[in-house]
């Protein structure tokens, strides 16, 4: 594996795209292209690792029959929500259908709630009685919250205090919120603790919807009150804030108070670990993470709340022939975000498609990107290339890398294009 340098793989992912930038690192199916018999894969999850898989099974193998479950009619990407929040772009902007995967690549997609997993009869059961037999297994469920870890906020809440970290509704009624606010209000938004969900996402979504209020409500502040010391590219975002919205945006860790332990919703007042009082115009309450429901009902999560799996094929530890991918899996050195996913998805088809044609799957890697906007001109990211070390998915050094301390402006700008460029070919080489 030669090292692949920061500025030719962000090129390689913001530009050429997710599957071009596999296929620049070596990696293929060394043959893998019509199964012995007709197999059947059900895929429950439609978002960026379910999709992809299904995408590319049906490409590798169109002989293998696959059918993918996903309860909403099309998908809102947690990806540029945060754009949305900060009226740059709207919910349409990043909403897909999924009519690209039944016309172009044949997958039954099929939209409703599963209620049960059988692993010995190896069938999903559906609201309404429909079952679905399978050979091969992949859950891609995504995250679900600990409702139970801050006390007074719970699912019922959300609704006056959203997370919008599930986009599509909460998305709009968080931005709904911003624009209702007066000016010179506070918008708390609370971090949650590792792991979780898109690691910068917060920091971005705060940066976002400061752009927002420095041109409509300039008298208004941000405050994120944080559960952990430290974030990722917090120097970057620090700078940032720094040049664009000083005075605009305090950051509080949770030595400090940031770790929020209570809330008051009627009051609109949140509580530290200190038992001190915060209270806001908007709040954007992002709570602890684990892996979706259906993980758990399956028996398919750690003490922890998250999915072990065999870090090569992504085959659950738990149960034979169940693979599990994205947000809600243990991948490692790799983040919860989208693009991994997506890498995840491509690697689990692999492994999904090898193991019908009873091949050799070969050696994978994995590549992620994080773009980030401070403002709609001055982007920051972060990428790796990861391969397996040990049975585990570590980082290659040297490959990819974070935005450099001393960019100026002309740089941030063509960041900020990347980041819709990689937007627009993730979501193509998905939905497309």
């Amino acid at each position: 594996m030669t090292t692949l340098s920061r500025r030719k793989f962000i090129r390689l992912a913001g530009a050429a795209g997710a599957s071009s930038v596999l296929a620049s690192l070596g990696w293929g199916l060394s043959g893998c292209q019509k199964s012995a018999k007709k197999a059947r894969v059900v895929i429950v999850g439609g978002g960026f690792g379910g999709a992809t898989c299904a995408k590319y099974i049906r490409r590798w193998d169109p002989s293998i029959e696959v059918t993918l479950i996903e309860r909403m009619t099309t998908f809102s990407t947690c990806p540029f929500s945060n754009a949305v929040i900060g009226g740059i772009r709207n919910l349409n902007d990043i909403t897909h259908n999924y009519n690209a995967l039944r016309q172009k690549y044949g997958v039954n997609v099929v939209h409703g709630n599963v209620i049960e997993v059988d692993p010995v009869k190896r069938r999903v059961a559906m609201e309404g009685g429909m079952a679905h037999d399978y050979d091969r297994l992949v859950i891609s469920p995504g995250i679900d919250f600990r409702w139970d870890a801050i006390e007074g906020y719970d699912e019922a809440t959300s609704a006056t205090l959203p997370h919008a970290w599930k986009a599509g509704t909460q998305t709009q009624t968080l931005r709904d919120q911003l624009v209702s606010m007066e000016d010179g209000g506070t918008v708390i938004i609370v971090a949650p603790p590792n792991p979780f969900r898109c690691p910068p996402g917060p920091y971005e979504r705060a940066s976002l919807i400061a752009h927002y209020l420095k041109e409509n409500k300039p008298k208004s502040k941000i405050l994120i009150l944080d559960a952990k010391e430290k974030f990722s590219k917090q120097p970057l975002f620090v700078q940032g804030w720094e040049k664009l919205y000083p005075g605009m945006i305090e950051w509080v860790g949770s030595n400090k108070g940031g770790e929020i332990v209570r809330v008051d919703a009627q009051a609109m007042t949140v509580y530290d670990k200190f038992d001190t009082a915060h209270k806001g115009n908007v709040i954007n309450i992002i709570p602890p993470q684990k892996a979706a429901s259906i993980a758990h009902t399956m028996g398919l999560v750690n003490n922890d709340g998250w999915a072990p799996v065999n870090q090569t094929t992504f085959e659950s530890t738990q149960h034979k022939d169940i693979h599990i991918i994205g947000d809600a899996s243990i991948a490692g050195k790799m983040p919860k975000s989208g693009f991994a996913a997506n890498s995840q998805g491509k690697v689990c088809a692999a492994a999904v498609v090898s193991a019908i044609n009873n091949k050799t799957m070969p050696p994978p890697s994995y590549v992620n990107t994080c773009y980030s906007l401070v403002s709609p001109d001055y982007g920051i990211s972060v990428a790796a290339v990861y391969n397996i070390q040990n049975g585990t998915i570590s980082t290659i050094e040297g490959a990819g890398g974070v935005s450099p301390a001393d960019a100026d402006d002309v740089f941030r700008k063509k960041e900020a294009e990347y980041a819709v460029g990689w937007y627009q070919s993730i979501t193509s080489d998905i939905f497309s």
